[in-house]
Formats: C-alpha cells, sequence, structure tokens
C-alpha cells in the first residue's frame, strides 16, 4: 500500500503520470477520499502532461485517524456561529503540514495545488506557511473563513449534519447520496454525474464519521483568514459555481477579492460537486492557469 510517515501517522497516497512531468498535488474536502476524485479530472490533468498526486487526508479513507474524541454535534452546530465554540484536535495548519511531508517524501521542491473545499482550505495554509513550495494555487468551491459570508439554509445544515452519523451501511449511504443531491443543486443529479456517485465504493473503503467530526471542527474553528491571505504572492484561480448551498460563492469572490495575484470564475448551475458536464470547464481553467504559472527552474 502507498503510504508515507509524518509524526503524526501514516498518510495513504497515489499518483498517475510520469515522475519528470511537473507535479500537481490534489487535495479533497471534508470527509473525501482519494475515490471521491472523477476519472476525467484526474486522467485530464495526466494526459495534459503533469505528473498527479492524490492522497487521503489525515482522519479520511486509509490515512491514520486521530484517538482524540470527535467534538459533539452541537459543539459543531454552535461553532457555525462562534469558532470559539469547538476545540478541534488539529488544525488545518496542521493538515497544511500533511501536504508538506507529502512533497518530501515525493523528493519534490514544490508542485501546484488544486484544493476543493476544505482542500482549498488546506491549500491556503500551504502557501501561508510555505510559499516556496506552492507554484500556483487552484481553489474549487472555498472560501477565506470570513464570517459576513452567507451561511448554508437549515436545510443543507441539516445535510452536512448526516454526514458525521453512521447507523448502518445502508442508512449512511442513503443519507449521504440524498446530502451529495442537496450540496450538487438542481441542475446536476450529483448521484448520477457528481461526486454523490461514489458513496457506496466510498463507504465501504473506509467509514469514518468521527474522522469528518474532527476535520469539520478544523473547518469551523479556524476563523477569519483575509488578513493573513492578503500577504500571498503566490498566483491563484478561485472556481466556483452560482448554485452552492454549501459554501456560497462569496466565499471564492472574497478570496478573489483578498489575494492579490488571482483570478476568478464563476460557473453557471454548478452546486457543491464535481458533475461531469462541467469537468471540462474545470479541467480547462485549471490547466491554463497552470500554464500561464510554471514551476520556478
Amino acid at each position: 500500500m502507498p503510504t508515507f510517515h509524518t509524526p503524526q501517522g501514516s498518510i495513504y497516497f497515489e499518483q498517475r503520470g510520469s515522475r519528470a512531468d511537473t507535479p500537481i498535488v490534489m487535495i479533497h474536502g471534508l470527509g473525501c477520499q482519494i475515490v471521491h476524485w472523477p476519472e476525467s479530472l484526474i486522467e485530464g490533468l495526466r494526459s495534459e502532461g503533469f505528473r498527479v498526486v492524490m492522497m487521503d487526508n489525515r482522519d479520511a479513507g486509509l490515512s491514520f485517524g486521530i484517538e482524540e474524541a470527535a467534538p459533539e454535534i452541537m459543539e459543531l452546530i454552535q461553532a457555525m456561529e462562534d469558532p470559539t465554540a469547538v476545540d478541534p484536535p488539529y488544525h488545518l495548519a496542521d493538515m497544511a503540514e500533511d501536504m508538506v511531508h507529502l512533497l518530501d517524501h515525493l523528493g519534490q521542491s514544490g508542485a501546484h495545488l488544486v484544493g476543493v473545499s476544505m482542500g482549498g482550505m488546506i491549500a491556503q495554509y500551504v502557501a501561508l506557511n510555505h510559499a516556496e513550495r506552492v507554484f500556483s494555487l487552484s481553489l474549487l468551491m472555498s472560501s477565506t473563513g470570513n464570517p459576513d459570508i452567507p451561511t448554508p439554509t437549515p436545510e443543507v445544515v441539516g445535510a452536512l449534519g448526516t454526514t458525521v452519523v453512521s447507523p448502518s451501511r445502508e442508512e449512511s449511504i442513503e443519507a449521504a447520496r440524498a446530502a451529495n443531491r442537496i450540496f450538487g443543486g438542481q441542475y446536476f443529479d450529483s448521484c448520477e454525474v457528481g461526486i454523490g456517485r461514489f458513496v457506496e465504493t466510498a463507504y465501504d473503503r473506509a467509514s469514518r464519521p468521527d474522522g469528518v467530526r474532527r476535520q469539520l471542527g478544523a473547518i469551523l474553528s479556524d476563523g477569519d483568514r483575509r488578513a493573513q491571505l492578503a500577504t500571498v504572492e503566490v498566483p491563484a484561480l478561485m472556481i466556483h459555481g452560482d448554485q452552492d448551498p454549501l459554501v456560497d460563492k462569496f466565499g471564492s469572490v472574497d478570496l478573489a477579492e483578498t489575494i492579490p495575484n488571482s483570478r476568478l470564475l464563476i460557473i453557471e448551475q454548478l452546486g457543491h460537486d464535481l458533475p461531469e458536464p462541467l469537468i471540462p470547464t474545470i479541467l480547462q481553467e485549471i490547466v491554463s492557469h497552470i500554464r500561464e504559472h510554471p514551476a520556478p527552474r
């Protein structure tokens, strides 16, 4: 099993493409695993001549977990209004250090980072704390942590809540499918063309609801990153859907207004998902952005 070791534990990773090709590190979102990446996106990047590296974040998939108790549901709900209401066992900056350990393991001086949702927040911390290791940022469906960004509706918060409980295999899979359909929005059925397709595979590979709660605690406790992000010099691309019910599009608008060297693309009909009909657009934007900002020699 392809793993590498950090001071905290082992991380599972996979890679596609030639070792001689420029690396792109893919960082997924809350509770997601390597199997949640659409093959069309990963293979599309590889076919463009890049080395694509994916890993299971800590507390997800086949990577190490944390023994400390996960935050309670009520703590997480309170933290949506008050970040100090939850004290998670680790933070987004700690998850960013896992990415740096990955680069060290691969023997890479740096990489282009593509982060989705929570993964975009982790990528921000890699750029903040290890700017010399980041060639470019592509941040999808992410945010600055600005408390003034519109929050999800009660229905969406309720759907999010179903991702942190695991009563049985059948109930968990059905709840996850229902949640993904809500997150994906009205234009594309996530269970037909989006991340919802991978729910059953992901559950059977690794069901870790406590890990989801710890990751969510890391997100909600992080607070406003704008003052720090204003110092980032790494070129950044923000991609967001105008139908995202989980992370409002103004999260990416705020990122684009905060990070100096940045560009913003709002995609019509895109929710909080990676639906197949829109993968070509997303892929083209990421590839164009990376080629505009090649790795230093």
